[in-house]
């Protein structure tokens, strides 16, 4: 696993400066969500977050990139989801342009569409874009709703988690100067495969308590003075039904 070298500028400094910097942008956490972020911004692991839909796993993201100042880069997962859609593709009309305008410059036969195959003919993803993003620029990759794609795609976020670095046929390995922070998120609509899980520190996002729902509901609207209870009994029962189904 690969570590960041000296003073890491993508790292919260405390537990408290993880909640105070959420709180700042209006996301309201328990302080277990708190030390995995901090541990995860720390030690540079990828973030695994898990829970039903709405319970804020992309939120959390969104509010961290800004709380560190990076950019973020997010891949939105969907059954089908494909190296050309997730990782790179190459520029085919501007490959073709190129080879016409060798053909034009009367440039030797045999070496007509040497050069195509390279970084500058390429369309980055988001994967790619998140690996080639160097210092001074910081970014922060979320992965979202993994549990989406095909187990294909997932075999292949393996080498990407593990050595932050692309395999590219046509040119080589392309690896992070600085490896991006990750956040993977997941409904839970299937189960991942543990060598995916191994790779990340994993938290369950549940749904909040009233006094935390509360928080959240005065961090979002503050002209509201008061919350009533009432507000939260009613899809507390529902919520209840539906975890019990998924909740590890």
């Amino acid at each position: 696993m690969l570590r960041p070298k000296g003073p890491d500028q993508m790292a919260f400094d405390s537990i408290e400066h993880v909640m105070e910097r959420c709180a700042q942008y209006g996301y309201v956490m328990h302080r277990t969500l708190a030390t995995t972020v901090y541990l995860a911004t720390r030690l540079r692991t990828p973030l695994f977050l898990e829970g039903e839909p709405g319970v804020g796993k992309t939120e959390l993201a969104k509010v961290m990139a800004l709380g560190l100042g990076a950019e973020l880069i997010r891949l939105q997962c969907h059954e089908g989801l494909d190296i050309a859609t997730a990782v790179y593709e190459w520029n085919y009309p501007r490959q073709m342009l190129e080879i016409r305008l060798q053909e034009a410059r009367g440039i030797e036969r045999t070496h007509i569409g040497e050069s195509i195959f390279s970084p500058s003919f390429l369309l980055e993803r988001p994967l790619l874009k998140a690996i080639r993003i160097a210092p001074p620029r910081r970014a922060l990759l979320l992965i979202d709703e993994v549990d989406r794609s095909d187990e294909e795609f997932e075999a292949y976020l393996l080498e990407l988690l593990s050595d932050f670095q692309i395999s590219i046929p046509e040119i080589g390995t392309v690896k992070a100067v600085e490896p991006p922070l990750v956040v993977l998120t997941s409904n839970r609509t299937r189960a991942l495969h543990d060598a995916l899980k191994r790779r990340c520190l994993y938290h369950w996002i549940d749904y909040p308590d009233f006094s935390r729902e509360t928080a959240i509901v005065r961090a979002r609207v503050p002209c509201l003075r008061s919350v009533p209870r009432s507000w939260s009994r009613h899809p507390s029962p529902i919520r209840r039904e539906g975890a019990a189904r998924t909740r590890p």
